[in-house]
């Protein structure tokens, strides 16, 4: 699933762009909002992954947001797994009571860590209360990619981020490989990490290589 990551300033200018989504992730943390904004977002009819990366907001105002969204009917919320233990818990909690799925996010700016450290980063995400662990880091070189996609080699859900212009690879092949999320930027220019793909390119790339796997299989 193609799951465009929103970034716009204003409530408006999110709405306008909902409209020709089905799945998209709001970073609150790059928004201007208050806590009693959230639910005209997430109350409209879509997939919606609440986001609030540490900041531009203080933790208690970003845990405001957070259950504020998961109570107006958010699909996902995403929390970091280097979060305050009270301040992930309490925010895992009201998910459970929402039913509400919980993303818990590991990302790493500056490099793509060894396998064995990214099976434990798993792991933890896991042992926290992950239904979805989100693994994004900044991929330098071929193996960096090899060793993201090798993590969808399991019988847990897995999303994969590979940041920066040679990662860029993996935000195609990851939903091909059983990643349940692939981010993509709304347009060029709204990118909200680096490396990401805008909407309509990436579509387009796993639209050509659904049509090429049908005819190799024909």
């Amino acid at each position: 699933m193609i799951c465009v990551s929103l970034a716009e300033e204003t409530v408006a200018g999110c709405i306008e762009a909902l409209e020709q989504l089905d799945c998209a992730e709001i970073r609150i943390d790059r928004m201007r909002l208050t806590v009693d904004d959230v639910p005209t977002l997430f109350s409209l009819p879509k997939v919606l992954i609440a986001t609030c990366r540490p900041g531009p907001y203080l933790d208690n105002y970003r845990k405001d947001f957070l259950l504020k969204a998961i109570e107006s009917g958010a699909a996902f919320v995403d929390v970091e797994v280097e979060s305050e233990v009270d301040y992930r818990e309490e925010i895992i909690a009201k998910a459970r009571s929402c039913g509400c799925g919980v993303i818990v996010s590991f990302h790493d700016h500056a490099r793509t860590p060894v396998r064995h450290e990214l099976e434990g980063i798993v792991d933890a995400c896991f042992r926290v209360g992950a239904d979805i662990a989100k693994i994004a880091c900044m991929v330098h070189s071929a193996r960096d990619n090899a060793r993201l996609l090798g993590l969808l080699d399991s019988h847990r859900k897995i999303a994969i981020v590979g940041m920066g212009d040679k990662g860029r690879i993996t935000r195609i092949a990851a939903p091909l490989l059983g990643s349940p999320f692939t981010f993509a930027s709304l347009s060029k220019g709204k990118e909200t990490a680096a490396g990401q793909i805008d909407k309509e390119t990436l579509e387009g790339l796993l639209r050509n290589l659904a049509e090429s796997r049908l005819r190799l299989t024909t």
